[in-house]
């Protein structure tokens, strides 16, 4: 099996679609692409956002391979959108579960900026599972925390 996780490195959603990934990459026994997207612009850190990406790509690789993990780093630059770029790589690399945080957007800000989770959600050719950062809410049918949470 192989599963594809959209990291965003700002993103605490991402950061638990992380913990989630590895929980499912030993249950299953997967490899694991580890993919992001950036621009060829500048970081707020002074660094292009590709270096800083890659530095913290490298990162999230090394805690997968501790772990026993198998998995490569991708830093997509294909002057597509996000939720594009990932979908086709998961295309093009038969990805069997996509997994990706998703973070609470207005809608105004959906509108605006799009929303990566929704292009990979609707577009994906296999199944996307999608971990929400916030630890207030509740599992809609149990009443109670997700299982899953750290």
């Amino acid at each position: 099996m192989k599963i594809l996780v959209s990291y965003n490195l700002r993103s605490r959603s991402s950061e638990k679609a992380l913990k989630l990934t590895m929980l499912h990459a030993c249950a299953f026994n997967a490899s694991v692409d580890i993919v992001t997207s950036a621009e060829r612009t500048t970081s707020g850190k002074g660094l292009p956002q590709g270096e800083e990406a890659e530095r913290a790509l490298w990162q999230v690789a090394e805690s997968f391979r501790q772990a026993g993990i198998a998995c490569r780093t991708h830093l997509l630059i294909r002057g597509q959108s996000p939720g594009e770029a990932v979908v086709s790589y998961a295309k093009e690399n038969d990805v069997d579960e996509i997994v990706v945080g998703v973070d609470r957007v207005s809608r105004v800000g959906k509108f605006v900026l799009g929303s990566l989770a929704q292009h990979i959600i609707l577009k994906a050719p296999c199944p996307v599972l999608t971990v929400k950062a916030s630890d207030e809410d509740s599992d809609v049918y149990l009443g109670s925390r997700s299982m899953y949470e750290a």
